[in-house]
């Protein structure tokens, strides 16, 4: 069994085509694991194994692999570089410990670059850059330097450097000299050994004082000064040569810090925290960061990140806070699609569990003497949807077993069904995210599917305080139905929390406390059905403060019934208005379109927040923008800046849309409600 101290958890980021599933690749081939070089291009890629990434040539999921190295274990996990699949990626980043960015040298930095770039940050991450495809024609690796250290912070320093014609490397951390192209390589070691130093006050002092510090003391504090941020190396590759992998896997193997040597995970209960050490010893606890379904038989893997204790086939597991003991089988190490099976998995290491259907991304596994939940990274919310409609008679139920499964992959895919037209609605990313998770569908369960234009997630509110009163009575002969109803409704805050504020503020026994959860049921009826547009209703209070019984007739159908009317009575009296999703939008452009691109989203009802110029002639525009206006944007960017584009949305808010577009969206309801 593999020690703590012997393993290196590293995460691959950047934005799609930067090359990180090719290095993936190429650190398989030069440690021996794989005897062939897998491809993207040639679809022979251990990472890429599911039918739509290779087809469409990038990575819509996260892949673990292992390989072993100089006495070391690295697992390695290999993610997304799309916008749209950021799900699996930030559920990823809990497993590790050091992240290796990858920059394509042709393309620079880019926009989800600079996200994942910011999520590192706030996970306290170790950080190496990569700057890979080093022999592409007319690029400046000089000026990419550059933009890096005007992005992510003077702290980053290259550790090696091209040597002429890029055919290969030298290490500008053992040697204080030699010739490079592109920079002298004795001022790129002393300004390395600056940054490292500086995590360590003494050897500051003593470098400060002219004192020659040690190779061994400079080995002794790079992790130190990884950990803390002082330094993030700079290394070159080229996959397609095999260029500079070797000498990656000879920083991450040295410098990188091991689980052990990272700060405590954090497990939170309620208001409670828990520091968990990483030790073989301790309390067996892993968070699962990845659910996947094998393409070929649709079994089921959970890749767990064993944050304390160890694990073993007979091990006794538990589930957050379920009682009922899961037994594991089989322990597996991932290989990409393929999987072996281990002894034991320990403190530190990254593992998988087969068949074990219960697990969940984000679950805390345990053997019962820790609870709570790790504090993880929050996904971004879906935006875009599509109804979804069976293309065969019969496969609804077989729709919605499939898409449970994909739901579970990905944390950004999301279904839901509209409680007006009974229809399937996926929610996802983006327009490509939504397509390929149903070319999925398609591939794996054979299950197709007929889909509808993108639904904004329109919301329903009310601007007005209002009273509202109904009386439901029913005599059919025998016994007689009877409840009345009398409520209050005031707006609540806008956004502070969407359910709804109910209190129950009857005095005297005008209706009996037993009917409060029936009078509830039907204010919850019609706050999922809407008044304006059929959209859900949020940002309400309700009180109950009057009514009336009958001793015989009353019963919970009369007072659910009574409960609705009332409620739907006072909201179409406290002016209702229709709300609509407000997004963060920020684009990316050559500076020569940021005319075009802020006159475009001032058009679209936008609200310019502010510009960042960025290396290399580039603008960041910040907005803020209705979800409507947006839906087609990824294509008129690209013809606005040529392909140069790039933006990237989140969720900011709701707010009341203008009446204009509102009368739009309730005749459009309307004609759906009349054709139906």
């Amino acid at each position: 069994m593999v020690r703590t101290n012997d393993i290196r958890n590293i995460i691959l980021l950047g934005h799609a085509g930067s090359g990180k599933t090719s290095l993936a690749e190429v650190i398989l081939h030069t440690t021996g694991t794989t005897n062939r070089l897998g491809s993207v291009d040639e679809k022979t890629s251990v990472c890429d194994y599911y039918d739509e990434e290779k087809e469409h040539q990038h990575s819509i999921q996260s892949a673990v692999v292992h390989a072993k190295y100089s006495g070391r274990l690295i697992n390695v996990i290999d993610t997304p570089g799309s916008p749209d699949f950021i799900g699996p990626t930030i559920s990823a980043i809990p497993a590790a410990e050091t992240a290796v960015i990858v920059i394509s040298a042709t393309a620079g930095i880019e926009t989800n670059t600079r996200n994942l770039f910011e999520l590192t940050a706030q996970a306290k991450m170790s950080r190496i850059i990569v700057i890979n495809k080093i022999d592409a024609e007319n690029i400046d690796l000089s000026e990419l330097i550059k933009n890096i250290r005007e992005s992510f912070g003077t702290q980053c320093r290259c550790a090696n450097l091209p040597i002429a014609g890029n055919e290969g490397v030298i290490d500008c951390i053992e040697n204080d000299s030699g010739d490079s192209p592109l920079m002298d390589v004795s001022r790129a070691h002393t300004e390395l050994m600056e940054s490292v130093i500086e995590a360590d006050d003494e050897l500051m002092e003593s470098y400060l004082g002219g004192e020659k510090i040690s190779s061994e003391k400079i080995s002794s504090v790079f992790v130190q000064a990884l950990k803390a941020g002082t330094v993030i190396p700079i290394v070159f590759t080229n996959c397609r040569k095999e260029i500079g992998v070797k000498e990656l896997l000879d920083i991450v193997v040295k410098y990188a810090p091991s689980p052990a040597q990272v700060d405590a995970a954090i497990l939170k209960d309620g208001e409670e925290t828990t520091q968990l050490r990483t030790d073989a010893s301790g309390p067996l606890a892993g968070m699962v960061f990845r659910v996947g379904f094998d393409p070929r038989s649709n079994m089921k893997f959970s890749t767990i990140k064993i944050v304390s204790g160890t694990i073993t086939s007979d091990t006794n597991l538990l589930r957050n806070d379920e009682k009922k003991s899961i037994r594991p089988g089989h322990v597996l190490k991932s290989l990409g699609g393929d999987t072996v099976e281990i002894e034991a998995g320990t403190a530190g290491d990254i593992i998988t569990l087969a068949k074990v259907d219960e697990l969940k991304i984000t679950d805390l596994i345990h053997d019962g003497k820790v609870s709570g939940r790790f504090v993880s990274l929050p996904v971004p919310e879906p935006m875009f949807s599509l109804a979804l409609e069976p293309a065969s008679r019969g496969d609804e139920q077989k729709i919605s077993s499939a898409i449970e499964k994909l739901c579970e992959e990905d944390p950004c895919f999301k279904i839901t069904r509209d409680t007006q037209t009974k229809e399937l609605v996926a929610s996802g990313m983006g327009d490509m995210h939504l397509r390929i998770m149903l070319e999925k569908m398609r591939n794996q369960f054979n299950l197709s599917v007929n889909t509808k234009e993108p639904k904004i997630p329109y919301r329903e509110t009310i601007t007005a305080n209002a009273e509202g009163h109904y009386r439901h009575k029913k005599q059919t002969g025998g016994a007689g139905q009877f409840g009345e109803v009398y409520l209050r409704v005031e707006p609540a805050e806008r956004g502070s929390d969407p359910s709804l504020k109910f209190s129950w503020d009857i005095f005297g026994g005008s209706i009996p406390g037993q009917y409060e959860p029936a009078v509830l049921k039907g204010i919850n009826d019609l706050i999922h059905q809407g008044v304006v547009a059929g959209f859900p209703l949020q940002d309400i209070k309700v009180s109950i403060y009057d009514g009336k019984h009958h001793p015989v007739d009353s019963k919970e159908v009369a007072f659910r019934a009574a409960g609705k009317g009332a409620f739907a009575d006072a909201v179409t009296k406290a002016k209702p208005v229709l709300l609509e999703p407000v997004v963060n939008i920020e684009v990316t452009v050559p500076s020569e379109n940021m005319g075009d691109i802020t006159g475009d989203l001032a058009a679209k009802r936008g609200r310019i927040l502010g510009q960042d110029v960025l290396a290399g002639n580039m603008i960041v525009i910040k907005a803020q923008v209705p979800l409507a206006e947006v839906k087609k944007y990824s294509s008129q960017l690209k013809s606005v800046t040529a392909g140069r584009g790039s933006y990237s949305l989140t969720f900011s808010h709701y707010e009341i849309v203008p009446s204009a577009v509102q009368q739009q969206v309730v005749a459009a309801h309307t004609r759906k409600k009349d054709s139906d």
